[in-house]
């Protein structure tokens, strides 16, 4: 937790630079956005916490970062669906643990420290089918995350030139 008690505010405090104020920092899905909020700009240490607040929280807004205390999820390198809380794994299909088989795997955290998981096979449903049975998991479990579902991710490939 950032020295604010609120997430992306920290308080800065130098003395050489006489800079006194808030830093807020909010990233999301490549995008970096900051600004520093100095107490004498603002008329205190109170009411420049209070803009840092607001401008953190439009600009969550403005780039579509669900408005939370919590960490959000992006995409790992290692991530084999592409999708953030769903990967694609082998799990036994007997008790025994003998027999194999395709399954996506959905990952989700209701509450901080609290983890669930469940899995689609995709020998079952097929893969596209499975597929789409993951996405509704994740996104219900993204709505007990976050209060809403994540907007999609933006492809940052760039376009060929003919």
């Amino acid at each position: 937790m950032a020295t604010s008690g609120h997430k992306g505010i920290s308080r800065v405090d130098h003395e050489k630079k006489h800079a006194h104020g808030w830093l807020v920092r909010v990233t999301f899905r490549g995008e970096k956005h900051q600004k520093f909020f100095s107490d004498l700009a603002q008329g205190g240490k109170r009411a420049s916490l209070k803009s840092a607040i607001q401008w953190r929280n439009q600009t969550e807004k403005k780039i579509g970062k669900p408005r939370t205390e919590r960490m959000i999820a992006v995409v790992s390198p290692r991530n084999t669906s592409g999708i953030v809380g769903i990967r694609k794994a082998m799990k036994a299909m007997t008790r025994d643990g003998k027999k194999q088989g395709p399954v996506y795997e959905v990952w989700w955290f209701p509450r901080p420290g609290e983890i669930r998981k469940t899995s689609v096979s995709i020998y079952k449903y097929g893969q596209k089918e499975a597929l789409r049975r993951a996405l509704a998991l994740r996104k219900a479990g993204e709505k007990q995350m976050y209060g809403t579902a994540l907007p999609p991710i933006k492809s940052k490939t760039k376009s060929k030139k003919r």
